[in-house]
């Protein structure tokens, strides 16, 4: 079924289900990238328990207030794109479309407030070189930074093609979308409790 704003939405059927939203590609792509951050993370951990003393001074230096709203304006963002999906897999394009501004909107907000974040810590000469504790710091957050944005332009192509009525997209292609913004929320609630929480 073919709707009127291009969007093309396939019956549910053996091939679908043996291949996911996106592709298999697309999937282990998303393992390797969670599997990656974990293997950093547990390299943080490692760290904190070598040098605890040092580990707390410098988490007690972090923004949590900023940490903590840009944990809720990333999982609104989660939830719009949730909502999106949800509207386009029952035809719904306009509030389908509405909710996929919001995620980038919102997602916006989340570069915004962490980049304020980042200045924060260079004023005060807090660098990748400052110890163990920033360099695990910058990378992290850094590399995570860098996947919003891969995701935001992502989301922005798929809405530029839904918009355009002369390019077909598949509900697929939509969730595909979904699936890795969905993974920036995970490594995110990965990322804050272990470098904003934990002493």
């Amino acid at each position: 079924m073919e709707l009127t704003s291009g969007i093309q939405q396939n019956k549910m059927d053996y091939k679908a289900i043996a291949s996911p939203p996106g592709g298999i590609l697309l999937w282990i792509l998303i393992l390797l990238e969670v599997f990656t951050f974990g293997l950093a993370l547990a390299g943080l951990m490692y760290y904190r328990f070598q040098e605890p003393e040092l580990f707390a001074q410098s988490t007690a230096v972090l923004n949590k207030t900023l940490g903590g709203i840009n944990t809720i304006v990333l999982l609104t963002s989660g939830f719009f794109m949730a909502l999106a999906v949800h509207y386009f897999k029952k035809e719904n394009v306009k509030n389908g479309i509405y909710s996929m501004l919001a995620t980038i909107l919102v997602g916006s907000a989340f570069l915004v407030i962490k980049w304020f974040e980042y200045e924060e810590k260079l004023n005060v000469g807090l660098g990748l070189d400052e110890n163990m504790f920033f360099t695990f710091y910058w990378l992290l957050t850094g590399f995570h930074f860098i996947h919003v944005i891969v995701g935001l332009v992502i989301l922005t192509i798929i809405i530029v093609k839904i918009t355009n009525k002369q390019k077909a997209i598949k509900i697929e292609d939509i969730e595909a979308g979904g699936a890795f913004w969905h993974m920036c929320d995970l490594i995110w609630l990965l990322i804050f409790p272990a470098l904003y929480l934990v002493f």
